[in-house]
């Protein structure tokens, strides 16, 4: 599976968000997953199978396919809980 963090500008937001995704899949032990991330005008659909996106750009983006939407960026639990979701609903774990 291919997963994109997706920032609005520049790509460091989008680059700690993909170490924390990478980070939480590992914690459950999902090795089977790509990471990467874009900013906003740089992602396109067929990028990724899931996109990960802050609450504040998330409507920008729903063209993009599979969002996974982020409250707060830097919320480690939330981003777990929806890494573990998706990996539940994929049938990752």
């Amino acid at each position: 599976m291919k997963i994109l963090a997706v920032c609005g500008s520049g790509l460091g937001t989008s680059f700690m968000v993909e170490m924390n995704i990478n980070q939480a899949f590992e914690e459950l032990g999902v090795t089977d997953v790509e990471v990467s991330h874009s900013d906003l005008s740089s992602a396109a659909p067929g990028d990724a199978d899931v996109y990960f996106l802050a609450k504040d750009i998330a409507e920008s983006g729903e063209h993009l396919g599979e969002i996974v939407v982020l409250d707060n960026i830097i919320d480690m639990d939330e981003l777990r809980e929806k890494v573990r979701k998706l990996a539940e609903d994929k049938n990752l774990i």
